[in-house]
């Protein structure tokens, strides 16, 4: 996951605890864009030390996290959220239909090229 990426949030139980110290939590079934992408704890609450991707995302705003020294805020744990399975823009779509069509009105290929000039001859 990286920043700027889609997501869709898979899992939205969080515990009592942590919905007391989170003001925003994401929501099963809605999309989020990642703000962050850092280096977390695995349990926030009880400062274990092994770590996980946790992420912060744009449209949801918490206070700092408590057992951080740099006072980063409260993130998620990426395993939260899946990619954002995303089609391309319309633009993009409309100029390969306008690639794949180009030519067709001409009637086919033509030996010699458009001039009729005979490319193996001296």
């Amino acid at each position: 996951m990286m920043k700027g990426q889609k997501v869709v949030c898979i899992n939205d139980r969080f515990p009592s605890l942590v919905k007391a110290i989170y003001k925003q939590l994401p929501v099963k079934g809605n999309t989020y864009t990642i703000r962050e992408v850092f280096l977390g704890r695995e349990k926030v609450i009880k400062a274990g030390d092994s770590a996980t991707v946790g992420l912060l995302l744009t449209e949801l705003v918490n206070p700092p996290d408590p057992l951080h020294r740099g006072q980063q805020e409260l993130g998620f744990n990426s395993e939260r959220f899946a990619p954002l399975e995303e089609l391309p823009p319309e633009e993009n779509s409309e100029e390969v239909r306008e690639l794949v069509g180009a030519g067709a009105d001409t009637g086919g290929w033509v030996p010699g090229g458009p001039g009729g000039g005979d490319y193996g001859a001296n």
